[in-house]
């Protein structure tokens, strides 16, 4: 048979027509799941985009924001305005069903008892996520959600944007090169109250069972926003953001809070997980969190780090100062004080330039020397996770980091909720002693709804 001779120009003319084809492949199929191209913008839609999820699509806004879910269009009405060509929807799942092939990440800012529903649902299609905090309202949500997107392959991060700040980060480095030498024991704090006006007052919560019949108002889908939770008449004590205060959407100041405030401590001395943990909480009810709570993890010593206690102290409860700072000396209203065998150090809820971290007493601080730099400085918590996706890589607060920094944080509810001591079982996700406590590791969905 007579060899056919090819023409340059034919050659690059057909390897043209050929290129052309291979362009209009999705991108997730040329490079797997998950898959974008660095220089590409990331397909983000977002779940919950009032208030803090407001905030989130400001945040993420770099990308192309496609699609945008709430269940109150008067809640969501600054981001719909805000993006008017993105596809609006009420109902996540509807949203990624129709979605799923436009979609490369989402973000997830509903209140605590929707997060996991939310997540997981993007995760098993396949979608990097950002969640906010807690990462979920239980124990068992958070270990399925760290598990599943591990074996999905997707980029993930909690919502804990100081986590990503220059200061915070020079206040784990401080802790890391041995500043104040071994950390044997922290106090974490929050007075941050939910009611404006005096945060002694207790939470006046009307009984789910006592709840007047009122009218929904218009804008607002009661149903979608009860989500998992049981049902219960609508009435506006829950929403918005009153929600923190019920067991039933909530995890109360240590959902709110503790994510933030113990993440130094996670980091710094590369916690994983307490044996045992102990509570004392004030003023609650089966129905309503605590309005004040002690609680304190115990965790083993690993290698050259000595056992550590957390405790945790919000509401009315604050910790004693230490006798090294004297008495003028006030604390900040959230942050920590961690105590090493060479010194203390205070890191404040939100450490900045003009506010450090610092060591005490304060005079320690005439000769600081900053320690060696041990993180980048280079992108904050919402870019970091983008970069991430487009990279293949995981952010600094990815579920496998920020997963058990949740578990530990709910566990305190758990023991507030167990009402002793209790030790745990991490492996096995088991209270060891009070194997009846572990029905509050998880709770029943209402019909319609699952992970």
């Amino acid at each position: 048979m007579k060899k056919k001779n090819v023409s340059r120009r034919s050659f690059i003319k057909n390897s043209a027509t050929t290129a052309a084809v291979f362009t209009i492949v999705p991108r997730y199929v040329l490079g797997g799941r998950g898959y974008v191209a660095p220089s590409d913008k990331l397909n983000i839609a977002c779940i919950g985009i009032g208030g803090m999820g407001g905030a989130d699509v400001m945040s993420v806004e770099s990308e192309n924001i496609i699609a945008l879910c709430d269940v109150d269009a008067q809640r969501g009405a600054a981001s719909f305005k805000r993006h008017p060509k993105a596809k609006k929807y009420k109902d996540f799942r509807i949203m990624l069903e129709k979605e799923h092939k436009h979609i490369d990440a989402v973000t997830v800012s509903t209140p605590d008892h929707t997060h996991a529903v939310a997540a997981m649902a993007a995760i098993k299609s396949g979608k990097h996520v950002y969640c906010q905090k807690p990462l979920a309202h239980d124990v068992y949500e958070v270990r399925m959600l760290t598990e599943e997107a591990k074996k999905e392959g997707v980029v993930t991060q909690m919502g804990i944007q100081i986590h990503a700040t220059d200061a915070l980060k020079l206040g784990v480095e401080m802790i890391k090169t041995g500043m104040i030498g071994k950390v044997h024991k922290i106090d974490l704090w929050s007075c941050k109250g939910y009611v404006k006006g005096d945060m002694s007052k207790p939470f006046v919560a009307i009984p789910k069972d006592k709840v007047p019949e009122l009218p929904v108002p218009g804008t607002l889908d009661w149903d979608l926003w009860l989500g998992t939770a049981p049902y219960r008449r609508y009435h506006p004590q829950y929403l918005p953001a009153k929600w923190r205060h019920w067991w039933d959407f909530g995890s109360g100041r240590l959902g709110d809070m503790a994510c933030h405030i113990m993440d130094p401590a996670f980091w710094a001395l590369d916690l994983k997980a307490p044996y045992s943990i102990e509570a004392h909480p004030q003023r609650f009810t089966e129905d309503t969190v605590p309005e004040s709570t002690e609680v304190r993890w115990e965790f083993e010593g690993e290698g050259d780090q000595p056992p550590v206690t957390i405790t945790w102290y919000d509401g009315f409860s604050r910790p004693f100062l230490p006798k090294e700072v004297g008495q003028d000396f006030e604390l900040p209203s959230q942050g920590g004080l961690y105590y090493g065998d060479q010194g203390i150090l205070l890191i404040p809820h939100i450490p900045t330039a003009k506010n450090p971290p610092t060591l005490l007493p304060v005079s320690r601080m005439n000769d600081f020397k900053r320690p060696a730099q041990l993180f980048s400085r280079e992108l904050n918590h919402y870019q970091e996770w983008i970069r991430a996706c487009k990279e293949g890589k995981q952010p600094a607060a990815n579920f496998d980091y920020s997963g058990p920094l949740t578990e530990t944080v709910l566990l305190g509810n758990v023991a507030a909720k167990a009402g002793k001591r209790i030790f745990w079982d991490t492996e096995n996700m088991n209270i060891i002693n009070m194997p009846e406590a572990n029905k509050f590791l998880r709770r029943e969905y209402r019909k319609g709804w699952s992970l």
